[in-house]
């Protein structure tokens, strides 16, 4: 090295070494720096390195370095510490007794170097990097609205992932369920960018292209945004959202809805269904069973033939055809067969039953089936099974017997599908009358309806005693039911109204006695049925309760029990006198005077009419006269 050289060398050193001395800061290669790392919005604590002594901090200028350059914002003359004007002269605070200079309401502008210089006994420089972070909002993920075809040769948008408000920018990773998606060529492309807030903090969005296959119509996709915060690393993750995928079908088929067997009147859906999406354009046919060729039919708008009530002509081959729309081709199904099962045109014969009483009648019950039926009698006013089989015999038929007969069809395979017929047994006989007397409370000038049923076979007429409005209704086919609305007046209190059923076999009547609804206060009265009066010895007797009969009821029983109680104490009373021979050997008979011995005979009647009785056959029991309705008489006279 010549002289000149030495000599520049050793110039150079003196004025790093002057440099140094003077304390300009910036001037000497700086050390590396010590990290400190703190969230937006929190205090960051800048130490003045950490072996220096308390008298090293009585004289500490604070600098912050942006792009090289340092900018005093801080001084420490004697331990009490002066911001300098600027941007961190309200947030800038001493702590430690000096050491520690505390940055608040952090920002991530705040993130830059710091740097402290002490002054006494010799110039001392201390480096601090101070890294901002802040946690990213929860990621919102939206899905291409209009869906993709498997058709594209290119990637298209499949979604796009947005973090807003984080700092640094957060890292962005794609999965498809479950599994995390990579940069593919011409398979799989992800573009993010950022946008820089005000706030210095970042808005990343990221958007996801590829190119999607058929399987994928039920691909989950999500994103999933990695930041770091001076606790660590975290993650957050998007909802999962699925692309509607567009393929063409390969693959038509027809579909019945309910499953299982149907009967007449069901709510049929015949369903024509693609494996593509969107689906094609359906038509449905049904095989002309005449020429054995396929009639197409008008389906509803989502592709389904419904029938509200099936009958059993909608039985048959179905098929669907499906046309794509977008490459015009058409796929057919495979036939199907639609079976409608059914029970129709229940038939019983005879069809209007009739026979005298102690006849006999066999009805015979008929339907028509795709399936095997099976038939069952009831009757019908109790709902009772009388027998199993199409054929019901009845014998020894008494004018109880007429009435409704119910034939079921049914079919055992085909759960609730049966039909009925009802048949109406007629037997031949005069009116039967549903009361012979009955006694009614009235008011005076009041309206009033009277009412008079009779039942028989012809079918009675109905005729009354006295004037008045009448209506007529049938109660069955033998029955008949008599409304007469009258005015009560003097005369007909007086008469009374009498309701006569006649047919070509006979006659009955009603009678109905009216008394003042005043009387009830004034004595006693009840309402009676006599015997007497029976016509053709046919009729059924029945007492119908009257609203009046309560008050009456209790005041005759209290009237017995005092007329009982009486009579006790006068036979007790004879027989301590003697007067009775009770008890003893000479017996004596009490006997009734010759005039009034035929007036006691007491009256036993059965309220239930033996309907059922003798009417199968094979029955037995004892046959009544035609004209014994099961009341029986008990003579005491003898």
């Amino acid at each position: 090295m010549g002289p000149s050289a030495l000599l520049c060398a050793l110039l150079l050193a003196a004025c790093c070494c002057c440099r140094r001395a003077a304390g300009v800061p910036g001037e000497a290669e700086p050390p590396t720096p010590e990290l400190v790392e703190v969230e937006v919005g929190g205090t960051a604590l800048l130490k003045c390195g950490p072996s220096h002594s308390q008298a090293n901090f009585s004289h500490v200028d604070w600098f912050s370095v942006h792009k090289e350059k340092p900018t005093l914002i801080f001084r420490v003359r004697k331990g009490q510490g002066q911001s300098e004007p600027g941007e961190y002269q309200q947030r800038l605070s001493l702590q430690d007794r000096g050491t520690t200079l505390a940055l608040s309401h952090v920002t991530p502008h705040d993130e830059r170097v710091f740097l402290c210089q002490g002054k006494r006994p010799q110039s001392q420089e201390h480096r601090i990097q101070l890294r901002v972070y802040k946690a990213p909002e929860e990621p919102t993920i939206q899905v291409n609205p209009l869906g993709i075809s498997v058709s594209s040769k290119e990637p298209v948008e499949v979604a796009t992932c947005v973090g807003r408000n984080g700092y640094p920018v957060p890292q962005v990773i794609w999965y498809k369920n479950g599994h995390s998606l990579k940069e593919e060529k011409n398979r799989v492309h992800i573009q993010s960018s950022q946008i820089a807030e005000s706030s210095g903090l970042y808005t990343l969005q990221s958007v996801l292209k590829a190119r999607l296959v058929k399987e994928d119509n039920e691909a989950r996709f999500y994103c999933e945004l990695n930041y770091r915060l001076p606790s660590g690393n975290h993650m957050k993750e998007s909802q999962e959202v699925n692309v509607q995928v567009f393929y063409p079908a390969e693959k038509v088929w027809l579909e019945v809805e309910p499953s299982g067997p149907l009967k007449e009147g069901d709510r049929v859906e015949i369903w024509c269904l693609a494996d593509g999406n969107p689906p094609p354009h359906f038509t449905i046919s049904k095989q002309n069973l005449r020429t054995e060729e396929m009639e197409e039919m008008t389906p509803e708008d989502n592709g389904a033939l419904v029938f509200e009530s099936a009958r059993k002509e909608h039985s048959g081959l179905y098929q669907c055809q499906g046309l794509d729309l977008e490459t015009m081709a058409s796929l057919l199904s495979d036939p199907q067969e639609l079976l409608v099962n059914y029970v129709s045109d229940v038939r019983v014969s005879p069809a209007a039953p009739e026979s005298q009483e102690g006849g006999s009648l066999t009805l015979t019950c008929e339907a028509d089936s795709n399936q095997a039926v099976q038939f069952q009698w009831l009757r019908e006013k109790t709902g009772r099974v009388l027998v199993e089989g199409p054929e019901l015999r009845l014998h020894g038929l008494k004018r109880e017997a007429g009435g409704g007969y119910r034939c079921v069809a049914s079919v055992p395979s085909v759960p609730g599908l049966n039909r009925t017929r009802l048949v109406h047994v007629a037997i031949f006989g005069p009116p039967w009358m549903t009361l012979k007397e009955r006694k009614m409370w009235v008011r005076e000038n009041a309206l009033l309806n009277l009412s008079c049923e009779a039942s028989g076979h012809p079918r009675p007429t109905i005729s009354w005693s006295v004037e008045g409005t009448a209506q007529e209704r049938d109660q069955d086919p033998q029955s008949v039911l008599s409304v007469l609305s009258v005015l009560v007046t003097p005369e007909l209190l007086r008469t009374g109204a009498e309701c006569v059923a006649s047919n070509s076999l006979g006659r009955n009547t009603t009678a109905i006695f009216l008394e003042l609804a005043s009387n009830r206060s004034t004595g006693l009265s009840t309402s009676t049925v006599s015997p007497s009066v029976r016509a053709n010895g046919t009729s059924t007797e029945k007492k119908l309760p009257e609203p009046e009969s309560k008050g009456v009821a209790i005041v005759a029983v209290t009237v017995c029990v005092l007329v009982l109680a009486v009579l006790g104490a006068v036979l007790y009373f004879f027989y301590k006198k003697g007067k009775l021979p009770c008890g003893r050997s000479g017996k004596q008979e009490i006997t009734l005077p010759p005039s009034r011995k035929s007036e006691y005979v007491v009256e036993v009647k059965s309220d239930k009419l033996p309907e059922e009785m003798g009417l199968l056959q094979g029955s037995s029991g004892d046959q009544r006269a035609p004209g014994d309705q099961g009341e029986k008489y008990i003579d005491l006279r003898h």
